[in-house]
């Protein structure tokens, strides 16, 4: 894979440095996050989940788009949330791979439960499952390796939310989860990242301060 996502490949010194301080702090935030005892992991993702559930943008929400953890590298475990807004009637819809595209597409779920995993190592909605329509989510909340303030995230390096993100939002809000020892003062950033309206962490809560 090139040294940055979504097609982008570096063409300068500056992004060439991007890029490399982009893979330090994934390959840091990885190593922390795996150190990280799994009672630990689920302490902290309770913690994420309460602040979540009582965030503005959720507690107004009908149609909520989670994610489904990556168990073996400990990401924050939201399914907790998942059951508390079932139980408040909101739709609940999780991201999958299109086999065809390979792009990402959002699909509401019935039963998280049921859903299966197809070798990206998380569980996804059935391919049968309702898409998502651009305007039929009012929060989507997506991971993190590392965050700032700024709501600008790193990930795996793929580029799947950053390319699907833009298609959603406005007028679905964004929320970004992670650990607080993944909240950074500042991530190197392109043009092509797309920053985030919301951070949460075991720790805090805050809308992100666009630059």
């Amino acid at each position: 894979m090139p040294p940055e996502h979504h097609g982008f490949i570096p063409s300068s010194a500056d992004d060439v440095l991007r890029a490399r301080v982009k893979a330090e702090l994934r390959k840091r935030m990885r190593s922390l996050r795996k150190a990280l005892p799994a009672s630990a992991c689920a302490e902290r993702s309770a913690r994420i989940v309460e602040r979540l559930a009582n965030l503005e943008p959720l507690v107004q929400a009908r149609a909520v788009c989670l994610f489904w953890p990556i168990e073996d590298r400990h990401e924050v475990d939201l399914r907790g949330l998942d059951a508390r807004l079932r139980a408040r009637g909101v739709r609940i819809a999780y991201p999958g791979m299109d086999p065809d595209t390979g792009a990402m597409t959002f699909r509401f779920v019935a039963d998280a439960e049921a859903m299966v995993e197809h070798g990206f190592g998380f569980r996804e909605p059935s391919p049968e499952a309702p898409e998502a329509p651009a305007t039929g989510l009012d929060v989507i909340v997506v991971p993190a390796l590392a965050i700032d303030p700024r709501g600008h995230r790193i990930g795996y390096g793929a580029g799947y939310y950053d390319r699907v993100l833009p298609h959603f939002a406005p007028p679905a809000v964004t929320v970004a989860v992670a650990f607080d020892f993944q909240l950074v003062a500042e991530t190197p950033n392109s043009a092509l990242d797309v920053p985030v309206g919301w951070i949460a962490t075991d720790a805090r809560a805050f809308a992100s301060e666009p630059a």
